[in-house]
């Protein structure tokens, strides 16, 4: 990827980043950690990957979207706000009573959103049906769904590996967050699903590893997904959870919890740097 190319996808990264901050402090509440973790990714996916259209959200022909980890909503409403699907300034109601921004995105609400999420382990499973369905309909458009590595524990997250690999879903393309922390500490310690290449191989899936902060590796991830003919594709993107704030970085202390005024500040100052 051109230099220039990745300097614009950085800044527009970071401002993603400082509307997650924007978002939580002002709600008092929400979930940075893991939102912070994939802006880069959801950076790439809008504004190099997917065929979406703000000025036509429910366009059919559009490619879809699933947050499996629809508690990091922050970094969902971030991307689409700055797409242009509606005001940036619109962050600042997150989680608010009368706001359309609730704690998990509503597809009945939210401008861009194509799954309302709730339970975890339920977003690959949905993103099969779509991927299944395009394929009856022999429509072109793709599916993507982020999945958290917590919450890979869950069983219907292999249940839907096993189904999309018997359908050979070459449509469906996921993407692992791998920060390597959950709510309640280190991933390996709560259970340890890895190692995930392996056993997503093993379910008959295509497998690329990537840095899911750098533009060059995330492009290569996502190009070698759509040239995968006969099998879904998962891109296992070993991040950073935090990424971008000093204090927040690799602290599982910030998987769930709003910064207060002093934070705020630090925060903004570290996304300015």
């Amino acid at each position: 990827m051109e230099q220039n190319r990745i300097a614009e996808l950085k800044e527009i990264a970071r401002q993603i980043r400082v509307g997650i901050i924007e978002a939580v402090y002002s709600a008092k509440s929400g979930h940075p950690g893991g939102s912070l973790s994939m802006a880069d990714i959801l950076t790439y996916m809008y504004y190099e990957e997917m065929n979406v259209d703000p000025a036509n959200p429910a366009d059919p022909k559009r490619d879809r979207f699933v947050l499996s980890k629809g508690h990091c909503s922050p970094v969902l409403y971030s991307t689409l706000a700055h797409k242009g699907f509606f005001p940036v300034e619109d962050l600042k109601t997150f989680r608010k009573s009368d706001s359309y921004l609730q704690g998990h995105p509503d597809l009945k609400k939210v401008p861009g959103v194509d799954m309302s999420s709730g339970s975890l382990g339920q977003g690959l499973s949905v993103a099969c049906g779509m991927a299944l369905s395009a394929k009856l309909d022999k429509a072109d458009n793709r599916v993507y769904a982020v999945l958290g590595d917590g919450e890979s524990e869950e069983g219907q997250i292999w249940e839907a590996a096993m189904f999309a690999a018997h359908y050979n879903l070459d449509n469906l393309c996921a993407i692992l967050d791998w920060n390597g922390l959950q709510i309640d500490g280190p991933v390996a310690e709560v259970i340890g699903p890895a190692p995930f290449d392996t056993k997503f191989e093993a379910f008959g899936w295509n497998v690329v590893m990537a840095d899911a902060h750098d533009f060059d590796s995330i492009e290569a991830a996502f190009a070698n997904a759509k040239s995968t003919k006969g099998k879904p594709t998962i891109i296992i993107a070993k991040s950073i959870k935090g990424k971008g704030v000093s204090f927040m970085e690799n602290n599982v202390a910030w998987h769930g919890a709003a910064p207060n005024a002093e934070q705020y500040e630090i925060a903004i100052n570290d996304l300015k740097a």
